[in-house]
């Protein structure tokens, strides 16, 4: 069948997003404008990376600026070298810049970044791909809605209405007398493995949250020292002792 010619609408308020050259050249602008302003310049990485979580940090640090996109961009708005750095010092954070991180522009002082982010961690539900924290097993016998996680007089049975649904998502159930059952214990998941959206799915199904939304802060640029601090982190720290 042929496309219809006639006028179709065009809704004005869809924004349309830049080309990534725009938004590369609009990122190097503002790395450098920041770097002019801020007294501190540092380096974190994320793991579990959650929009939300990111968001928070954005508005705790609402005087700063923060800066997520491509690292080759950011590298070369510092300065890849000694020759063509932004600020002296500055080339040195290049070696950080590697893999999901990001950039904190700031005037406070290293002492409460550092704290911040020592004491900021969220636990979210793990998604498909991430790796287990922990090994979690389902009792036999009638499943409950927390899956053993929590006391039997705490928890209620499942209902029968999700029995398929979780016999979809590779739990061997049946049901008898209108109670969800499991003939033998059953492992969601294992340590140390990577997930799948069948395991993920159960595991939120059980309010088992898995993963947790870290900021390490790998090193740090102070414009009055015009020198580079790398983060020690207290695991290492003890390791070394």
């Amino acid at each position: 069948m042929p496309k219809s010619k006639r006028n179709r609408i065009i809704h004005t308020s869809v924004v349309q997003k830049k080309p990534a050259k725009e938004r590369s050249e609009a990122l190097y602008s503002n790395i450098q404008t920041a770097a002019d302003e801020y007294g501190h310049i540092f380096v974190f990485g994320v793991e579990n990376m959650r929009n939300t979580y990111l968001k928070d940090v954005r508005q705790h640090f609402g005087d700063s600026r923060l800066f997520f996109g491509k690292t080759k961009v950011m590298a070369k708005a510092l300065g890849s070298s000694v020759e063509d750095e932004h600020a002296p010092g500055l080339a040195k954070l290049n070696k950080y810049l590697v893999g999901n991180v990001g950039l904190l522009f700031t005037n406070r002082a290293p002492e409460e970044v550092l704290e911040f982010f020592e004491g900021f961690v969220e636990v979210d539900f793990a998604r498909s791909g991430t790796v287990a924290t922990r090994t979690v097993k389902v009792p036999a016998g009638v499943v409950y809605s927390r899956g053993g996680e929590v006391a039997v007089e705490d928890d209620v049975p499942l209902p029968h209405s999700l029995e398929v649904m979780v016999r979809k998502w590779g739990m061997p159930t049946r049901l008898e007398k209108g109670k969800v059952v499991l003939d033998q214990e059953f492992t969601v998941c294992y340590e140390g493995k990577e997930l799948n959206s069948h395991q993920t799915a159960l595991l939120k199904l059980f309010g088992v949250a898995l993963s947790e939304f870290k900021v390490d802060v790998q090193a740090y640029w102070s414009a009055a020292t015009q020198e580079v601090t790398e983060v020690q982190h207290k695991d290492e720290n003890a390791m070394e002792a």
